[in-house]
């Protein structure tokens, strides 16, 4: 790393190879919008960061799960109330499910409220014989095919924060103000997932919430006094690719005069960027939010070594959260030589499984899908290596949307290679519709059930 702590400034990455940065065509405006981004109020506080890494010290440890979804990319067009609270529907419902089936904490982290810009494989795309640059997220260009709407324009980033800080207030309302009370749990599900058999399976779990709830209150329990049954923290995280946009959020924190990034609870480092001596790298190790990083199949144990030396050199508990993505197949593999590198060097790593991003594949019609068996296949190879290393599988990283989306194959209610085309709405990646994520959280329980048994000592 380039920097240190006493050196770090929040544009000390600057000096640092940046990968996956848009070729902003004019400096000066760039510069006016940072500038900007600097004078507005955060979106989170530091407070609240240091909150999440507590909960996340205790998934470290054992005592809890962490579920962090959300969309692929957020949209600045399909921007709603209808949305957001569908999407908050989905993670309540999937955090009801595993805390039922588990007995453990669920942590509750959304890809929301800043997930406007991607890695992309290519610079450029053909779209009708005309050579477009690929579409990055709607904070950096339009994903119009169009030479105009892909120009690269920093204007974007303050509609990016403006939109995120409009989610974040409906969402604190939402989490805050009785929708994600417990007495409300039917409430949660969706109309067209409850004819399912997800959704009748999850009614029959509301209803034993609430049969719990009128015992607690007939043995004389006063469940108005229990703010943990009517409000739930629900924390945001994006990936925290565009630099100028997280440089132009960080601020210090007048009670312990460290720095965050205050342009969510948690910011993870993609697969592509997480070079040691990287920007991304060198950015986020002198900020003291959360910090995740993807790790694909050509990680090695080296290579979480220096991640866990980079990010979290004082070994504080929930800091760092490594986010495995190595596919259905190789997982089972890949991921305990890192497992046994992390524990040699006693990191307290938070670990977690991307079933979504290695498991990825075109149709011969042109689609991008993802099977809900590999999915599947990914989260129980992973729950199997981490058990292999006497390690705590600490989370899933996954791709949803509340709506009644046709772009993964797959779930009890099939979607089939034929049905692709007719609700196939992602901006980039594919996505779990709601009856497919809910399927995904039973069997997740399942797991988290097994693992729990194995992991607790004998009385």
């Amino acid at each position: 790393m380039a920097t240190t702590e006493k050196t770090w400034s929040p544009g000390s990455w600057r000096g640092l190879p940046a990968l996956h940065q848009p070729d902003w065509p004019d400096p000066a405006a760039v510069e006016a919008a940072v500038g900007r981004l600097r004078e507005m109020p955060p979106l989170v506080f530091a407070g609240e960061a240091r909150q999440l890494r507590e909960s996340l010290a205790e998934v470290a440890a054992g005592r809890a799960f962490l579920l962090q979804a959300g969309d692929c990319a957020e949209s600045f067009h399909d921007f709603s109330a209808i949305s957001i609270r569908e999407k908050l529907k989905i993670i309540l419902q999937m955090a009801a499910v595993l805390t039922y089936g588990s007995m453990l904490p669920v942590v509750k982290l959304g890809r929301i409220a800043g997930q406007f810009v991607k890695p992309r494989s290519s610079p450029t795309e053909l779209v009708d014989g005309v050579e477009l640059p690929t579409f990055r997220g709607h904070m950096v260009h339009g994903d119009e095919p169009t030479p105009e709407a892909r120009a690269f324009d920093p204007a974007r980033m303050l509609q990016g924060y403006h939109q995120s800080a409009s989610t974040l207030n409906l969402l604190r309302a939402f989490t805050k103000g009785g929708f994600a009370d417990l007495t409300k749990v039917h409430l949660w599900n969706q109309e067209f997932v409850a004819s399912s058999p997800e959704g009748r399976r999850y009614e029959a779990i509301a209803a034993e919430i609430e049969r719990a709830l009128r015992f607690m209150a007939a043995c004389g329990i006063d469940l108005a006094a229990e703010r943990s049954l009517h409000e739930v923290d629900v924390w945001t995280s994006h990936e925290g690719l565009l630099l100028d946009y997280e440089e132009g959020l960080t601020r210090r924190d007048s009670l312990t005069g460290d720095w965050y990034d205050c342009s969510a609870h948690m910011l993870w480092i993609g697969e592509r960027t997480r070079d040691p001596a990287g920007a991304h790298v060198g950015f986020f190790s002198g900020v003291h939010n959360p910090i995740g990083v993807k790790l694909g199949p050509a990680a090695t144990p080296a290579d979480v070594m220096a991640l866990c030396e980079s990010l979290n050199p004082g070994r504080v508990p929930g800091r760092l959260t490594l986010i495995a993505r190595m596919g259905a197949g190789r997982v089972e593999e890949l991921l305990p030589p890192l497992l046994r590198a992390a524990a040699r060097g006693e990191h307290p790593v938070v670990w977690v499984c991307d079933p979504m991003h290695a498991n990825a594949f075109r149709t011969p019609r042109g689609y991008k899908t993802r099977r809900f068996e590999d999915i599947l296949a990914e989260i129980q190879g992973f729950f199997a290596a981490c058990l292999s290393e006497g390690a705590w599988p600490g989370g899933v990283h996954l791709e949803f949307t509340g709506e009644h989306v046709t772009e993964c194959l797959g779930g009890s209610e099939e979607v089939l290679e034929d049905h692709l085309d007719r609700n196939y709405a992602t901006l980039c990646d594919p996505r779990l519709n709601a009856r497919q994520s809910l399927d995904l959280a039973f069997r997740v329980a399942e797991l988290m059930r097994g693992a729990d048994e194995r992991t607790t000592p004998a009385p």
